[in-house]
Order: structure tokens, then sequence, then C-alpha cells
């Protein structure tokens, strides 16, 4: 038999990644894609998707409570991508953050609940545990975020987590650490760093450029949803990552060299506000299921730029929108 998986904010990166995904994996599963098409919410990549058998766009937003409770009652499977979630664009004007991430989150987990839904995915991230000087952080590491963007995906946690508790509601929580691949959103580092450089522009770096991140390619997230989707145990929570840290200055060095540029196109800029020095998560709970990463960044950031190289048809439209 067939599923329905809902999934929101699958005009987005992540979440347009994971619909492929599903549709790829299992090719008799439906797909209901809601999303409000904000900014990061691309109606180019719907039109992509709506190529696909098996897919169908609502627009909407998650704190619509009418048109959440009539799309829940159909699904099997809810899985959450729909957020605010660019760190930067949550200091200018957090108040968007909070109402999408923890208000829409409240929406959706409740109106699943109600329904009976068997499987929700809380997709949230590995920023809600804060900077990890030293070590990976477990699952059971305090919250300590540092943005309203972070302390958004961590309220939406708790709600998410307390429907675990206080309903025995069969919720799963999520914490990836950074993702690339295509269909990206220009405005995140790699994305910006390489349409940027193709077009011969400089790439800023925030201080010294020696925050470190942990990368993972998108595919290895989606497949890591997907397996929970299936095995994961209710009311836990799961990290998700590569274990493969780099610095950000290290980084743009790579995606220098790919696109033969040189050191002189770095621009260092002020460091923002609360940026976390680094991000580590403990995955071990997550491969104890039998999923691990099938990519390493140097096998897949050379296919990254290069969808960025032929897909200008994509990006251009967007990154000339925000000028």
């Amino acid at each position: 038999m067939s599923r329905t998986y809902l999934v929101t904010g699958g005009a987005g990166f992540i979440g347009s990644n994971f619909v492929r995904y599903v549709l790829a994996t299992e090719p008799d599963a439906q797909v209901v894609n809601l999303d409000a098409l904000t900014y990061a919410g691309v109606r180019a990549t719907v039109d992509e998707l709506d190529l696909l058998g098996g897919h169908t766009f609502v627009h909407g937003d998650i704190r619509d409570l009418q048109l959440v409770d009539r799309l829940v009652a159909d699904a099997d499977v809810v899985v959450n991508f729909a957020a605010e979630s660019h760190v930067d664009r949550s200091i200018d004007g957090p108040s968007v953050f909070l109402e999408t991430n923890v208000v829409g989150s409240g929406v959706l987990i409740d109106a699943a609940r109600r329904h009976g839904v068997p499987r929700f995915i809380q997709v949230s991230t590995d920023e809600v545990y804060g900077s990890i000087a030293e070590g990976f952080a477990s699952e059971t590491a305090v919250l300590d975020p540092s943005s309203p963007y972070s302390a958004s995906k961590a309220g939406a946690d708790l709600v998410v987590q307390s429907y675990a508790v206080t309903y025995d509601y069969p919720a799963i929580i999520t914490r990836c650490t950074n993702n690339y691949g295509p269909y990206q959103f220009p405005e995140k580092m790699i994305p910006l760093f390489v349409t940027n450089l193709l077009e011969g522009k400089p790439v800023p770096v925030y201080g010294d450029g020696l925050n470190e991140r942990d990368w993972l390619y998108v595919e290895d997230h989606c497949s890591a949803i997907y397996l929970l989707a299936q095995e994961g145990t209710p009311g836990e929570i799961y990290n998700i990552g590569a274990n493969a840290q780099v610095s950000n200055l290290d980084l743009t060095r790579r995606l220098l060299e790919a696109t033969g540029r040189d050191d002189s196109f770095i621009n260092f800029v002020a460091d923002r506000p609360g940026h976390d020095r680094r991000y580590a998560v403990d995955s071990s709970k997550l491969r104890s299921l039998g999923w691990a990463p099938a990519h390493t960044l140097e096998q897949r950031l050379s296919d990254t730029i290069a969808f960025y190289r032929d897909r200008q048809d994509w990006w251009g439209p967007l990154k000339a929108a925000q000028t």
C-alpha cells in the first residue's frame, strides 16, 4: 500500500531534495508539498518537482490551522522542514523566525497528534547546542542557542518533545550539521561563494575564518530522515553528522581552487554577533541503525559547483531579486 507524505517546506533546499529522494526510493508514494514560497521557497524548484509522478504542491503556511488540519488528516508521515533558516536574517528581524519556527511547528504537530499520524519528523539543527569547544554534542547535551534562529529551532524542538512526553505522541526530532548540494538558496555560504566566484566577485569571510562546520551532503541527510521515518524510535532525538569538520577559511580556499580563483577574492568582514566557533555532533545513535554518509566533501563539492555552473537559470533570478 502506498504511503502519503506531507512534506512542509518542500520548495526549499533540503525539503525539495527530500521530495526527490522519497519518490526515487518509494515510487508508489504520494508526496504533498506544503510551502509558503517565501524568499527561500523557489517556484522554479516546485515546477521541476511537478514533473515527478506522485508530487502535489500546495501553496500555504504551516500556521494556517484549517489548511494544516485538512492536509495532515490524509498523511501517513509528516516531515517538517518549513522554517526561516538564515542566522543573519534572524538577527535583523527575529519575529518571523519565532512565528514560523515555533508557532508553525506547534500548529503542525498538534494537528498530527489529533489525527493520529503514525510518524512525525521535526527537522532541526545542530545549532541548538551552541558552540562546541571540543568533542561532540550528544542528543542529551544542554541546549545553548546563540542566535534568534537557533533559539527558535530549540523552542520548536521543545514543543515537539513536549507532545511526545505529554501525549505519548510518536514524534522524532533530528538535528543535522551544515548541508550542501543542489538547489540551495544562494545566500548560504557554499552557493553564495560559488556563484560569486563564477561571476568574478569577492566572497565575504566572517572574522578570521577559523569557525568550524561539519558539512554533510544533502542526499545523506535525506537518507537519514527517510530511515528514521521507517525505523526511528518514537519520542527520540537523533543527531545527523558527517564528523568532518573544516574551517570556513579552508572551505573557502577549496572553492577558490575549484573555480580557478585565488586569495585576492577573499574579503574578510566583521564577524557577525553570536557567531558560534565550532559545531560538532555525535551521530552514533543514528549510525547504530545502519546509516552512514555515502558521500564525502571531497567527492561532492565538485558536483555541487558543477550544478551552480550549469544552472544559472535557477540561481540567477534569485540573486538578482536580492539586490
